[in-house]
């Protein structure tokens, strides 16, 4: 390249007296220079040096300041001003005043102290009842079953925003309520998302045999108790059966017949048609013999425990999971419940043997000349449904075992009607794991509804199971129990708040329950197991997943004697 000399870079300089870039018309207007501007700017001031920046002074400048400061951005001109802004070394928004006053408020923690663990009052385990096969019973006292029940992760209780932190919480790792072998054979895998879409109309249902005898409920229940008065929750020792699907001597007279393809337990079949809403984990046995299908459940399965608060956004938690209060662990909580439950339905009732409401038929599973204690009110109906479809060459029909609990006259016609009594129970609704709830002493009378509704929301599975078992059993009303302790810090003591009665397809309603899903989810998981061998299958919940998994099993499983139905323990679940 040649050399440039001086000449011709002296040459090449602009030949006007300015110095700097050529002057364009483009920005003059008569010679002055000129930034386009809105008609929506303010012209003022020159400069304003107190203008506060897009998230204010404090940086809590919000929505409705940014639009009002910048709602003339888009407008022709109006950006223009950046052009002038001085860029600032330091960020001056990032200064704050510290407070350094004391606060006097005192927090409280979650635990209250001290307590007792629950001894249940139950009569659980097996009895032989001679010649009619083995029948389990739950009853007033005695020990109850290992625990089952844990808890899900969400947020938090009163007083915080709804999803704060939400991501920054772990994940609670529950326990499966069953022990998964490693020569189960993983069959089907189930989201609920999938059985959330199944659908099937089905009838009303037909009586087929009516067995045991109701007592009459009492009324003075349904009146709200005196000011300054509690009425107690007392032990009431009467037997109550609770006898799986295949042990039912009724059915298997009812299978022999050929009454239908499809046998279960309201119990059972409702924790089924709930599925979706169900967040513990839980197991069903499936059997197949012949062509008939036998839903069982095993013994002290946690099908026969009532959950609490199940569904909160903030469960109770496990001992594991830094909860204090042994009396409000998972397990202590469903023990109560169950409690509560068996003495609320015996408490309830007026018991004469000379105004009592008689079945066809005795109690199957009483037999007198073994037991000691009476009978608690309760009536069986077997009851049969449709769940055939058009393309279906043979009929598809399914018998269910269903309770009663009492029955009252109408107050119009005088004719009898059919109930079933169920309990809720609050233990503290200060206590983690209470889901926010309010206080059931002050405000049962004057925010009923209030009340009811967080009842659905923290206990819905549960709620949804009581009204499908009290439509399948075509009661004609649900009566609604509100138990609560008589101090938070002991689960030994009980009172009745207020008893509301509801019908249950009109609450069904309220609780957006859909039958006709319940319907299809049965009927999904039947047609899976009518096309595959003869033999013994389990439906189990996943602990910490939306789905349902199918297992194929050894005929002995679960058989006298085996453990397969304990708890495994935390962190020993096998990952699948």
């Amino acid at each position: 390249m040649a050399p440039i000399s001086l000449a011709d870079v002296v040459s090449a300089l602009p030949s006007e007296e300015s110095w700097g870039p050529s002057t364009t018309s483009d920005t003059l207007v008569d010679g002055v220079p000129y930034a386009a501007y809105s008609k929506g700017d303010k012209l003022g001031r020159m400069a304003d040096w107190t203008s506060e920046g897009k998230d204010g002074r404090d940086g809590r400048g919000g929505r409705q300041q940014y639009n009002r400061n910048y709602r003339d951005q888009q407008v022709y001109g109006a950006g223009t001003s950046s052009l002038f802004a001085v860029q600032v070394a330091e960020d001056e928004s990032s200064f704050s005043v510290v407070d350094n006053t004391r606060t006097s408020t005192k927090t409280r923690g979650f635990g209250r102290g001290g307590g007792t663990i629950f001894r249940g009052r139950g009569r659980g385990g097996r009895d032989q009842r001679g010649g009619r096969g083995t029948f389990q019973r739950v009853g007033g006292r005695g020990g109850q079953q290992n625990g089952y029940y844990d808890n899900r992760g969400a947020r938090g209780g009163r007083g915080r925003r709804f999803g704060w932190k939400d991501y920054d919480k772990p994940q609670r790792n529950r326990d499966s309520s069953v022990n998964i072998k490693p020569d189960w054979q993983m069959l089907e895998e189930i989201d609920f998302n999938r059985l959330a879409k199944l659908n099937l109309e089905t009838s009303a249902g037909e009586d087929i045999e009516t067995y045991g005898f109701l007592y009459y409920y009492d009324r003075s229940y349904d009146k709200p108790p005196v000011k300054n008065t509690e009425r107690k929750l007392n032990v009431v020792d009467r037997i109550a059966y609770n006898v799986t699907t295949s042990s039912d001597p009724i059915i298997q007279e009812l299978a022999e017949k050929d009454e239908a393809t499809i046998f279960a337990t309201d119990n059972i079949l409702s924790m089924l048609m709930c599925a979706p809403r169900s967040v513990y984990s839980w197991d069903i046995v499936i059997t197949r013999h012949g062509n008939k299908i036998y839903l069982d459940k095993r013994d002290n399965s946690s099908l026969d425990m009532v959950s609490v608060n199940e569904n909160a956004a903030d469960a109770p938690l496990e001992a594991s999971e830094g909860n204090k209060e042994t009396i409000n662990f998972p397990t202590a909580l469903a023990l109560e419940a169950t409690f509560i439950n068996h003495n609320f339905a015996n408490q309830t009732v007026m018991e004469s043997e000379t105004s009592k409401y008689d079945m066809n038929h005795d109690n199957p599973f009483y037999n007198p000349s073994e037991e000691t204690e009476p009978l608690a009110s309760k009536a069986y109906k077997y009851r049969r449904f449709d769940l055939s479809l058009e393309k279906d060459e043979d009929p598809l029909h399914l018998i269910v075992r269903t309770e009663l609990d009492a029955v009252v006259k109408n107050n119009i016609s005088g004719e009898d009607q059919f109930l079933t009594l169920k309990a809720l129970n609050e233990f503290d609704h200060k206590a983690q794991g209470s889901g926010g709830a309010l206080d059931w002493r002050t405000k049962l009378t004057s925010q009923r509804g209030a009340v009811v509704a967080t009842e659905m929301k923290n206990n819905s599975c549960k709620l949804a199971r009581w009204t499908i078992q009290s439509i399948l059993a075509k009661a004609d009303m649900m009566k609604l129990g509100f138990v609560s302790r008589a101090t938070p810090k002991s689960n030994e003591r009980h009172v009745i708040l207020g008893v509301v009665g509801y019908d249950p397809r009109k609450f069904a309603e309220q609780m957006n329950l859909n039958l006709a899903n319940g319907w299809g989810i049965v009927r999904t998981i039947v047609d899976m197991c009518l096309k595959m061998a003869e033999g013994k299958y389990v439906l189990v919940k996943d602990p910490n997943k939306p789905l349902l998994r199918l297992y194929q099993v050894p005929a002995d499983t679960f058989e006298e004697g085996e453990e397969d139905g304990e708890v495994i323990p935390e962190g020993a679940e096998e990952d699948e």
